[in-house]
């Protein structure tokens, strides 16, 4: 046997895994962790309204194909919203994301806590003699992630402690269903309805009655490929917006991409994006196929271009046919809600989109808000307060409430119709009277929403069909429930408090300063009154914050960002990563409690956890 001089590297034994909602994809059997002894664990701690949690999942793909007898990748289901901890919902999104691993359902975040997560996604390496190696908060770490499994693989062979063989992963049966997860539909000139069978990465032209299959585009697995409707390719296709020469052009959401559908020759080209994910330093306007677009999931025609809710980023982007370009329109890829100047404003995960005469309407899914934006391309809140207040209330906008809307319709009347997703329910928003109502309930998880006469077709995605409405002259009315995010707010001491953001460049890189500092930190708080000192942006990762003792309660809002490079002297371009991380942290302001808030980009926080070893 070879001798294996392992690296020295903080170890941590890893709690326990727990989750009240049991366990999906292993065939109704429990693990515990003494059960994947020998193994190499990812723990996926995640939540599927999150976009960054869903980029994690497909990075994750490429680990588990890769190493398929030695890698067990586990999700930890952690909801943020009330309807994410119904395990229901959870049972649906594994599906629907075609999560092909063990799912451990924790509805009260109980291994979230145990393993002092902060942040969606946040991933975690577990060795296989059950100790904790490594944490990533955000995504863009697998690269660094498949780094350490290969060192671990070595190691714990030398060692015999490394268990191969096949994993615990059991697949669900399918369901023969017409639609699977649908995403949007829209209403073609032919009177049929074209719809984004999401799931089965497809479009499905439906008669008008709805239901009657006229064809199906694209072959039906995961793939980037042009051609007629029975060669083309799509992964995970949403947004569907009709453009003036009666073609219809498609956000393909996995592959970071607009498509076009031309309904005629049955084609389907592509319009913009790489297949490559937009990430920070890339470019942000150009050539449209030379571009990186991240997860458009809705597009609108309006002001002589196609507007892009480009969901990934936070960001609205444009596309202009005639020169064939792409730019960012509105949003600083920060998350959150800011109105204003379009330069100025921040998003979170923007999901439907709604053009009228003088409004581009948005539903801005994780502040649970409807926002637009007019024709100077300002941006403005209509109902929505922030990234952790969500619930089902009608009533006045100032007080209305809603649950992660993933889509908006404009009605004849100049109110907007609101897909009201995690609240299962059509909303409506009357800008006239500044109220909110509702137009119906009982809809599983409705994602669009298509006037067809005098009706409205709804796309229930979770029930895998249309539903035609007739819309009502008076709303429902239903009892008000408000709610906060289930995280528990963190206690900090008022006054100063150290933040530190942990990062460690993965083994066998090293900062990228060929262009100045490799690290960028920005943080503000809700309300802006929480901070009297440390707010704003700078490039060190660690910064003194002073907290306004009569603030009992707020959110700090913190972004960071790393770059690092391959640490390879003789290759004059080395392959480089960028890290970032947007964390909103709910705090409370307790005498006695720690001054120092630690948040793990990339490594180990050794002076919160301490090295073990064995």
């Amino acid at each position: 046997m070879t001798d294996f001089a392992p690296p020295r590297r903080p170890r941590v034994r890893a709690p326990e895994l727990t989750g009240k909602g049991g366990w999906l994809n292993t065939g109704d059997r429990a693990y515990t962790l003494s059960d994947l002894r020998g193994r190499i664990v990812v723990l996926d701690f995640w939540t599927f309204c999150c976009i960054n949690c869903l980029h994690v999942l497909d990075e994750l793909r490429e680990l588990e194909h890769r190493h398929p007898d030695t890698v067990v990748v586990i999700g930890v289901h952690s909801p943020k919203f009330a309807h994410e901890a119904e395990h229901a919902a959870v049972v649906d999104a594994v599906e629907r994301y075609g999560v092909a691993h063990p799912v451990l359902d924790d509805p009260e975040l109980a291994t979230w806590k145990q393993y002092a997560v902060r942040a969606w996604p946040t991933l975690v390496v577990i060795d296989p003699e059950g100790y904790v190696v490594a944490q990533h908060a955000g995504e863009g770490h697998v690269h660094a992630i498949e780094r350490l499994v290969t060192e671990l693989e070595a190691e714990h062979g030398a060692k015999g402690t490394l268990r191969r063989g096949d994993g615990p992963y059991v697949p669900p049966e399918p369901e023969p269903t017409t639609l699977r997860f649908p995403g949007k539909a829209l209403l073609l000139p032919s009177g049929n309805l074209l719809v984004s069978d999401t799931t089965r990465h497809q479009l499905v032209e439906l008669a008008a009655d709805g239901e009657t299959v006229v064809r199906r585009i694209g072959q039906g697995g995961r793939g980037l490929a042009d051609g007629p409707e029975d060669r083309a390719r799509f992964q995970e296709p949403q947004g569907l917006a009709l453009l003036p020469d009666g073609s219809v052009v498609v956000a393909d959401t996995v592959n970071h991409a607009l498509r076009r559908f031309d309904p005629g020759t049955g084609r389907t080209t592509t319009l913009a994006g790489t297949g490559r994910q937009w990430m920070q330093g890339a470019a942000t306007s150009g050539p449209a196929r030379e571009v990186d677009l991240s997860s458009p999931w809705d597009v609108a025609w309006w002001q002589g271009r196609v507007w892009i809710a480009m969901a990934g980023v936070h960001q609205l982007w444009t596309y202009d046919p005639g020169d064939g370009t792409v730019a960012v329109a509105a949003g600083t890829t920060n998350e959150g809600l800011v109105d204003g100047p379009a330069t100025e404003a921040w998003f979170a995960q923007p999901s439907g989109l709604a053009a009228t005469a003088d409004r581009l309407w948005l539903a801005d899914s994780e502040t649970s808000a409807l926002r637009w934006v007019d024709p100077d391309g300002a941006v403005h809140t209509a109902v929505g307060t922030g990234l952790f207040d969500f619930g089902h209330r009608d009533g006045a906008a100032g007080q209305a409430l809603f649950q992660h809307p993933l889509g908006v319709t404009a009605l004849p009347d100049g109110s907007v119709a609101v897909a009201d997703t995690y609240n299962h329910a059509l909303r409506r928003y009357d800008p006239a009277s500044g109220e909110v109502t509702t137009l119906a309930t009982d809809l599983r998880e409705p994602s669009d929403a298509v006037l067809v006469g005098e009706d409205i077709v709804v796309v229930e995605s979770a029930r895998h069909r249309l539903t035609r409405l007739r819309l009502p002259e008076e709303a429902v009315r239903v009892e008000s429930v408000a709610h906060r995010t289930r995280r528990a707010a963190t206690e900090v001491a008022p006054g100063r408090l150290r933040l530190d953001v942990v990062f460690q460049a993965p083994r066998g890189q090293k900062l990228d300063t060929r262009y100045g500092p490799s690290t960028r930190l920005l943080v503000s708080s809700t309300p802006p009154e929480l901070l009297l000192q440390g707010e704003g942006a700078g490039t060190g990762l660690s910064r003194e914050l002073e907290l306004d003792a009569a603030v009992r309660e707020g959110v700090l809002h913190i972004s960071a960002m790393a770059a690092s490079c391959d640490d390879d002297g003789d290759n004059e371009y080395p392959a480089c990563h960028v890290h970032q991380q947007d964390w909103g942290v709910p705090v409370r302001l307790t005498e006695g409690a720690t001054d120092r808030l630690p948040l793990v980009l990339a490594g180990m926080d050794e002076q919160e956890s301490g090295s073990q070893t064995p």
